[in-house]
């Protein structure tokens, strides 16, 4: 673990001087796993190779099945247009969480990952309306369409799709807009694969009404991993615990600290779609533990629940927090 830092401060503020309660410790750790919170940065060039090859195949694609009068090529050209613009919103969100904190925007612009997360699910959403319209429309009118040059198209999109997912592979665990552009760009590849099968059968067998079934069946895949990314966002948004942290399990473990009697004011939230944020009051009556326990509840915190910027306050009545909530209420 890298960056290890721990602050301690002995605050006396306004609840000591109305209810004569010495509650105000607070013990502040951070943790920096690499490969973890930093993993978008390294995906730079990913990022640029992915948005340079796709924005120059949307217009073939989208030339190509003009001339060819296949729609099924233009509303692949339409989806691969929408992952180019997801690709941009979550390579920008990953260079501005990269961004340090300032005076105004204390935890940097990390949380814009989340923001990017869900305009990406949106964007998607929305392509995948567009062409599940239009397969309907070519399914009730079935037309003719000039298989060769579509074949011939879609397969060198299966080459450019699957390279590009690949480059996000590796992240597609640690962060949810790495996700995005891999689910993004395998999803390509898997409609790139369906409009030339799909343009072989007809070739073979001159039923027109084979191409939208298959876009039909291929938006309704891509739709089911679309609809997960964006509940993930959201939740995130609306700063849920994050996805495989148990808040009682958490609370367990804080709860058996030596010394603790009492846990309350636990909050757990993800600052960003790689990092999550703690903060808890510890009630413990034997006096203020030192640096040393801080420390090592930092250390356990990121170790087993992922949780790498945790903030601990130590209060020693147990009782001092009920007296906080009542001077609330009054004010």
């Amino acid at each position: 673990m890298a960056d290890t830092h721990h602050h301690h401060h002995d605050h006396h503020g306004d609840h000591d001087h109305h209810h004569g309660h010495d509650h105000g410790h607070h013990g502040h750790g951070h943790h920096h796993g690499h490969g973890h919170s930093h993993a978008p940065a390294s995906f730079g060039r990913a990022f640029a190779i992915g948005i340079a090859l796709n924005s120059l195949f949307v217009g073939v694609e989208a030339v190509y099945g003009v001339v060819s009068g296949s729609m099924a090529l233009v509303a692949d050209a339409g989806h691969n247009l929408s992952d180019v613009l997801g690709l941009v919103i979550a390579w920008s969100a990953s260079v501005l969480a990269a961004r340090p904190p300032s005076a105004r925007f204390t935890y940097g612009l990390k949380s814009s990952s989340i923001l990017a997360a869900l305009a990406n699910a949106a964007l998607l959403l929305v392509a995948l309306g567009a062409i599940t319209i239009e397969s309907v429309r070519r399914l009730l009118d079935p037309q003719p369409i000039a298989t060769g040059p579509v074949m011939v198209v879609a397969a060198i999109g299966i080459v450019i799709n699957t390279a590009t997912a690949l480059m996000f592979m590796r992240g597609r665990h640690d962060d949810i807009n790495l996700r995005g552009a891999f689910l993004h760009m395998a999803g390509d590849a898997a409609v790139s694969a369906g409009v030339v099968v799909a343009a072989l059968v007809i070739g073979f067998t001159q039923n027109w009404w084979i191409d939208p079934v298959v876009s039909l069946a291929i938006v309704a895949l891509i739709g089911w991993s679309t609809w997960g990314l964006a509940r993930d966002a959201l939740h995130m948004s609306l700063l849920a615990v994050p996805p495989g942290i148990s808040e009682e399990k958490v609370r367990a473990f804080l709860g058996t600290q030596t010394g603790v009697i009492a846990v309350h004011d636990l909050h757990i939230w993800p600052m960003s779609t790689t990092e999550t944020a703690l903060t808890a009051h510890l009630v413990i009556p034997a006096g203020h533990p030192g640096d040393a326990f801080l420390h090592t509840l930092a250390d356990r915190l990121a170790a087993d629940f992922g949780i790498g910027h945790a903030t601990v306050q130590i209060e020693i009545d147990e009782h001092a927090h009920d007296c906080a909530l009542v001077s609330e209420a009054v004010v």
